[in-house]
């Protein structure tokens, strides 16, 4: 079955951390751009971070979350993370892993159409 399975979600206090998972089964990630979206409530989804396909290398975050996040990939459990940090208010929000076959990350993957999707993770930062 393929699918991407998200796990990691959950409340933190603001200015804590906390890492997503996201569970590829079916298909092999590394050879699929990554990308990791939010929508808050009452607001459009919005591209957070992406990694290319393959080796590349290249990333991208928003500028909103540049410095405390990191996304990255580990193809012997073919799952990809984002870690946050520093976390606040505004970044409460239900976030989803996505993957694009041989991708290259920039700014425009977030408007690109992604083959698969998570189910999303929600994330409530709150004292």
């Amino acid at each position: 079955q393929v699918q991407l399975v998200e796990s990691g979600g959950g409340l933190v206090q603001p200015g804590g951390s906390l890492r997503l998972s996201c569970a590829a089964s079916g298909f092999a990630l590394d050879y699929y751009g990554i990308g990791w979206f939010r929508q808050a409530p009452g607001k459009e989804r919005e591209g957070v971070s992406c990694l290319s396909a393959g080796n590349e290398g290249s990333t991208n975050y928003a500028d909103s979350v540049k410095g405390r996040i990191t996304i990255s990939r580990y193809n012997a459990k073919n799952t990809m993370y984002l870690q946050m940090n520093s976390l606040k208010h505004e970044n409460t929000a239900v976030y989803y892993c996505a993957a694009v076959s041989l991708a290259y990350c920039s700014s425009s993957l977030y408007e690109r159409t992604m083959e698969y999707w998570g189910e999303g993770a929600q994330v409530t930062v709150s004292s």
